[in-house]
């Protein structure tokens, strides 16, 4: 069972976004087999971990069965640090990969060739569905390095035939010099950098929605369908979803699909997924809310059991694929914000932002303590064409729609434009000032 990776047997790897459920069902059913066994024999961890659980491959006879197995946090993932994790000798690894460690350890991940392979074929699946065509050239404003965006994308985007421009993030005057000297057809950034970009564009006396860029492949952070309102209509492009992390394989887990954009397809021939209660851990149904988990079914490198994303969504059927989708992340189980018996997300704020014209989904939410008592403060930028002057009217439209829709009370505080430092990479929401002890 530690072999070869099973593969699809009566349907080609170019159809399975459209095959049967049942076919779909089957082939998870075998490939997951193959993935704990190949997990048991080949990972330390998984073998303490399932033997303490007292569980073994061999209990899986339907698919049902793999909530009887064990999670995997990034708890585990840093208790390994460097290469516990791995299933395979070192020198079948071919590339590693690392979070950035802000919070720790970072969490180390490994590629065999297959795997890297396997990986390019998703993103380029994920970029056919967002409506990338192999002729397109492509502009590539992801992080390159370590983090899994910018060389996930990059491999992606050229096993579709496309022409890539590795630009990286960053350099926001040469990201708009290259987008009008190259004429790109798709860009691939986050959501939050592509309107720092445009912001840059109308600032320099550039009209955003004259750029060639058609297609836009938005991921690495939560957004929301009001984000993806501004995006389209100030630069006259189709915005689609990507999702992915670094600890499943990186980008190119989840694809929203250009005809569609009602959610993402989950690849299920290569992740199987789950939604938890993440106060219970128990499997919720289809429909229901919860945390997102996953388990890698074809990783020869590192496979990953039950990995807790943490992200917040529900799973639906399929739709422009029979592959079930994902719901848009609402937000993040650990960036959940509680405030006064309240919860609430960033995802939240940015939606109310967005209804008050004055203001541009630049922000953070500043958490402080005074006494005994949490405070929530909406640092927020104004658009660059706002007066100061309108600032309190703008400050206070927003707390009170956060008021009236929330139902928590809060400071905002309206900045100039560029006050808020700028991400390329995820977008950094929270910023908690409150005291650990």
């Amino acid at each position: 069972m530690t072999g070869v990776v099973p593969t699809p047997t009566d349907t080609p790897d170019s159809d399975i976004e459209f095959a049967s459920r049942d076919r779909i069902s089957t082939l998870q059913l075998e490939r997951l087999r193959w993935s704990l066994h190949h997990a048991y024999t080949n990972v330390p961890h998984y073998r303490r971990a399932f033997d303490d659980a007292g569980v073994h491959p061999g209990d899986l006879k339907d698919l049902g069965d793999l909530a009887k197995f064990p999670f995997t946090t990034k708890k585990e993932l840093r208790a390994n640090y460097p290469f516990g994790m791995f299933a395979v000798p070192r020198d079948r690894v071919s590339r590693i990969h690392a979070s950035s460690g802000t919070t720790g350890w970072p969490t180390v991940v490994g590629y065999t060739a297959n795997d890297l392979g396997n990986w390019a074929e998703l993103v380029a699946r994920s970029l056919r569905a967002g409506g990338v065509k192999p002729t397109d050239i492509v502009h590539v404003a992801y992080g390159y390095g370590l983090f899994t965006g910018g060389l996930g994308a990059h491999y992606g985007a050229e096993r579709l035939g496309c022409t890539v421009i590795p630009m990286s993030g960053g350099m926001t005057e040469r990201q708009i010099q290259l987008i009008a000297d190259f004429r790109p057809d798709a860009i691939l950034v986050t959501p939050s950098y592509m309107l720092t970009i445009a912001d840059a564009m109308v600032a320099k006396g550039l009209d955003p929605a004259a750029t060639s860029l058609r297609i836009g492949v938005f991921g690495a952070e939560p957004w929301t369908e009001r984000m993806r309102d501004e995006i389209e209509q100030t630069l006259a492009m189709d915005a689609v979803d990507i999702y992915g992390l670094s600890e499943v394989i990186g980008p190119g887990v989840a694809m929203e699909c250009v005809e569609t954009k009602d959610g993402l397809h989950i690849w299920e021939d290569h992740f199987y997924p789950e939604v938890i209660d993440p106060e219970t851990g128990a499997v919720l149904p289809d429909g229901a809310e919860g945390e997102l988990v996953f388990t890698s079914l074809s990783k020869e490198a590192m496979p990953i059991v039950r990995y807790r994303t943490r992200d917040l969504t529900r799973l639906l059927p399929g739709t422009a694929r029979t592959m079930r989708r994902m719901q848009k992340v609402t937000g993040r189980s650990d960036d959940m914000i509680i405030l006064r018996g309240v919860n609430l997300f960033p995802t939240q704020i940015e939606e109310l932002i967005l209804t008050v014209p004055a203001l541009a989904p630049q922000f953070h939410c500043v958490l402080e303590r005074t006494g005994r008592m949490d405070t929530l403060t909406i640092r927020v930028e104004a658009r660059p064409a706002v007066l100061h002057d309108q600032y309190s009217t703008a400050s206070t439209a927003l707390r009170t729609l956060i008021k009236d829709r929330v139902g928590v009370t809060v400071s905002v505080q309206v900045v100039a434009p560029g006050a808020i430092e700028r991400s390329i990479g995820k977008a950094r929401r929270v910023i908690d000032n409150r005291p650990t002890d």
